[in-house]
């Protein structure tokens, strides 16, 4: 019997839910839902799913929705979370777990006093590239890491064209968020205290109310530093729509990673040169592949054989707890203590 799934937030992510569920032997989307009730009604006639809401509480009151995924927008996780716990429905939300303390707090309480499954989205752990970085650390084939160089930016059109929404959300928490997981899962310790700063201007001159980038030093438990570039002002001329780079410098050994301009596969012609993805969500004979998916449908077997998501809302919490520190420290020109 396959479990039912409803997806809420139907953007670009959203709909990469919808294909990793239809994916799954054992899954299958009984409803969407969004708040443009157009959007989720195609979608529902798109991919033959019999419930289209436009309504959160309306899809949670669906009996054939047994485990709900949220793509809503960064800051508009916390209160569809707890309403789907509150259902007793497993979760699956979208990185990041909530844009303040007191609201991942409030969705880590909920989701550890429930019987259900719940999982935060932080897809890099299912890389092919980074698990073999943290098989490498975990083997000690590198020694004890010591330094972490990571940049993972976006290009203009990401904040311009793609997310309505990016003036009320910063890049740290678009993509800060999978780079502040990463970095912790590397290490395999907390991140106890942050020195961040910020720069403003261009997107600001187009009427987008949000920084250009933030650069940061992050301080591990055990002396490990990591140095983190979060960028989303890339020009949209460049082969990829993301930069994602990260050197693991270790006390016997390094490890050098590139997911974006890998040159696995390269195309040029009369007006463009393109590095395709072939990592993170590529389109094979038709059908969606890559590890996005695989974090997703980690979570439809992790409800089936009721076993711990890998991301828990506590990973969550701890990285919202990061981001919130690297936005202050970037504010007040300081280093802050993490929490």
């Amino acid at each position: 019997m396959a479990v039912g799934f409803g997806v809420i937030g139907l953007g670009n992510w959203g709909l990469m839910h919808v294909a990793a569920f239809e994916g799954h032997p054992q899954a299958k989307v009984v409803a969407v839902c969004d708040a443009n009730g157009e959007r989720a009604d195609e979608t529902a006639r798109k991919h033959d799913v019999p419930g289209s809401y436009d309504r959160v509480e309306d899809m949670l009151s669906d009996p054939a929705v047994e485990a709900v995924s949220i793509a809503t927008p960064d800051f508009a996780h916390t209160e569809v979370a707890l309403a789907a716990i509150g259902a007793g429905k497993h979760v699956l939300v979208e990185k990041p777990l909530a844009t303040t303390q007191a609201d991942c707090e409030r969705i880590v309480a909920a989701a550890e006093g429930s019987d259900k499954q719940f999982m935060v989205d932080f897809h890099n752990r299912w890389s092919p590239v980074f698990c073999q970085a943290r098989q490498a650390i975990n083997e000690g084939k590198v020694g004890e890491p010591r330094l972490v160089n990571l940049r993972l930016n976006d290009q203009l059109s990401v904040p311009t064209e793609m997310l309505p929404w990016a003036g009320e959300s910063t890049v740290t928490w678009f993509v800060g968020s999978h780079a502040v997981d990463t970095v912790r899962w590397l290490f395999g310790r907390e991140i106890e205290r942050v020195y961040a700063v910020k720069r403003d201007g261009v997107l600001t001159s187009m009427g987008i109310d949000t920084a250009d980038f933030y650069e940061s030093i992050l301080e591990v438990e055990g002396g490990g530093v990591a140095v983190v570039e979060n960028c989303w002002i890339l020009p949209n001329s460049g082969p990829s729509l993301f930069d994602l780079k990260c050197e693991v410098i270790g006390s016997q050994g390094a490890i050098y990673m590139d997911t974006s301009h890998h040159r696995a596969i390269e195309t040029y012609t009369q007006d463009e040169a393109r590095y395709p993805d072939v990592f993170v969500c590529p389109e094979i004979r038709g059908q969606v592949a890559g590890f996005a998916l695989e974090s997703i449908r980690h979570f439809v077997d992790c409800v089936i054989e009721d076993r711990t998501p890998m991301c828990t809302a506590r990973d969550g919490l701890a990285v919202s707890k990061v981001i919130l520190a690297m936005e202050r420290s970037a504010s007040e020109g300081k280093p802050v203590a993490v929490g």
